[in-house]
């Protein structure tokens, strides 16, 4: 099993940047697919990242395309989401995912392990 640990949340105005982090330990993390989620206040969860094992494959949700981008670094078992031009609209306990696959190129959008969140708000 692994265990996820998120950071870099905070309180931000419209227009700023943040980076989150997600930190992997307990299995070989370049042995999992990654993504990012998030749920609003009174939303359910939804999809804002995924990246492939290798790294070579990523996937946005429609709202982040062209604002966020998911990198991993396998060396550093870390997961990052760097998020520009923040809207208030972000405004979300953002969490990490993480799925065992032996498919080096796949991405997936249900998770079997989950970190406790970070939480994001953006000021109008």
């Amino acid at each position: 099993q692994v265990q996820l640990v998120e950071s870099g949340g905070g309180l931000v105005q419209a227009g700023d940047s943040l980076r989150l982090s997600c930190a992997a330990s307990g299995r070989t993390f370049s042995d999992y697919a990654m993504g990012w989620f998030r749920q609003a206040p009174g939303k359910e969860r939804e999809f804002v990242a995924v990246i492939s094992r290798s790294g070579g494959r990523t996937n946005y949700g429609d709202s982040v395309k062209g604002r966020f981008t998911i990198s991993r670094g396998n060396a550093r078992n870390t997961v990052y989401l760097q998020m520009n031009n923040l809207k208030p609209e972000d405004t979300a306990v953002y969490y990490c995912g993480a799925r065992n696959t032996n498919y080096e190129g796949a991405l997936y959008y249900d998770m079997a392990y989950w970190g406790k969140g970070t939480l994001v708000t953006v000021s109008s």
